[in-house]
């Protein structure tokens, strides 16, 4: 199914309070370990699958991208995303990404972030971005950890005054559908397991070149203590995979 749940407006001016979209890149505390993961972009022909409000798109220029694509479902994000854009090398395309169809090695490098948990069919989207991929380009992506989306409520056990005792795991290796509870609304995403993740990637043509679990850092914790819970459980998982010349693995 494709969702488009950042239309909705109440869900969409809930997502619009959130720091990661008022203070860009630097209020995502994923996006340093993120951007350790991505090739040098100058120069670069670069697509971001679900862009958002386009921060990545904009970093990639500010990094010397040739030219970057943005694409993403929802007119509510592309609209605050051309409004924050003035740079001609960056185009925004209303669009799913199950619906990605592009040239054959149009593309240098593909990124998405938290994005990918949104859609079914993670082997299809593989073989897309390999086809548009040029031999040797990247794809970096991010999505919510396994271990946070097995469970639908994706919150901790609770003692009964109130502590977060302990994340629950269950149904770890039944995968698929999950409504969540997110921003107060349920939302669509898919739960994968990690080894899916790799498995898929590795069978669909790709080398991996890096995976982070994203295990806070000293600093990270100094300078926004409330990380401290992400100690205890990983909250993302970050890969970076580059196309390796063989034929797709996976009809």
């Amino acid at each position: 199914m494709k969702q488009n749940k950042y239309d909705d407006a109440g869900f969409f001016a809930n997502y619009s309070q959130m720091p990661r979209s008022t203070g860009g890149l630097e209020a995502a505390g994923e996006w340093e370990v993120f951007r350790t993961l991505l090739p040098d972009l100058a120069g670069q022909r670069v697509l971001d699958l679900g862009c958002g409000f386009g921060w990545h798109c904009r970093y990639a220029r500010e990094q010397g991208a040739a030219s970057v694509v943005g694409i993403d479902l929802s007119a509510n994000m592309l609209e605050r995303a051309r409004a924050m854009t003035d740079d001609p090398k960056i185009e925004y395309l209303q669009l799913a990404i199950e619906d990605a169809a592009f040239g054959a090695e149009q593309f240098d490098t593909v990124i998405s972030s938290l994005a990918i948990h949104y859609i079914e069919d993670f082997g299809s989207l593989c073989r897309q971005v390999r086809h548009c991929l040029k031999p040797g380009g990247a794809f970096v992506f991010s999505v919510e950890h396994p271990i946070f989306t097995a469970l639908a409520a994706q919150d901790w056990h609770y003692s009964p005054d109130g502590e977060k005792q302990h994340w629950p795991v269950d149904n770890y290796h039944l995968e698929g559908l999950r409504l969540a509870d997110f921003l107060e609304h349920k939302v669509a995403k898919y739960h994968r397991t990690t080894a899916t993740y790799l498995g898929t990637l590795l069978h669909s043509g790709f080398g991996l070149k890096q995976m982070s679990e994203l295990q806070p850092t000293p600093e990270m914790l100094e300078k926004n203590p409330a990380w401290q819970e992400e100690t205890r459980r990983p909250m993302f998982l970050l890969l970076s995979a580059v196309k390796q010349e063989q034929p797709d693995l996976i009809s």
